[in-house]
């Protein structure tokens, strides 16, 4: 009588073989590499115009200047597309300095949602589901 393994474990790759990242994690690395490119033009966007003005519920105008912020989403999004990369290649390194700047890159939105609530909101639920696939997902399935 044939019997199979708990489906609680992880399928593993055979003796000899070089386990490579399954279809999720390759989503993962593209939504990672396109959420980083995405970083990058917001980044300087917000660097070449860094006045923004948001307007109250009460009817105050706030102006706001981003340009700190920009550096900072600049390089968190130059660093997830190089991660995202990573990812294609199945280095375990990358998995996890993906969930590390997914989970930064999430954060620093905080400080936009005030100006760009839908975009915010967007890149926020994208940096969940990046984090979900990379922690959930990563022995190919033979």
């Amino acid at each position: 009588m044939a019997t199979s393994p708990p489906a609680s474990q992880a399928v593993r790759a055979p003796a000899g073989r070089r386990a490579e990242p399954g279809g999720w994690v390759v989503f993962a690395g593209i939504m990672l590499f396109l959420n980083g490119c995405f970083a990058v033009l917001f980044g300087l966007g917000a660097i070449l115009n860094d006045k923004v003005v948001t307007v109250g519920g009460t009817g105050g105008v706030v102006l706001w200047d981003i340009t700190a912020w920009g550096w900072i989403t600049l390089l968190i999004g130059a660093v997830m597309l190089l991660t995202g990369l990573g990812l294609f290649a199945g280095n375990t390194a990358a998995r996890w300095t993906g969930v590390f700047f997914a989970m930064l890159h999430a954060l620093t939105q905080f400080a936009f949602i005030s100006a760009f609530p839908l975009w915010s909101i967007l890149v926020i639920s994208l940096d969940v589901v990046i984090i979900y696939q990379l922690s959930a997902r990563w022995e190919r399935e033979y």
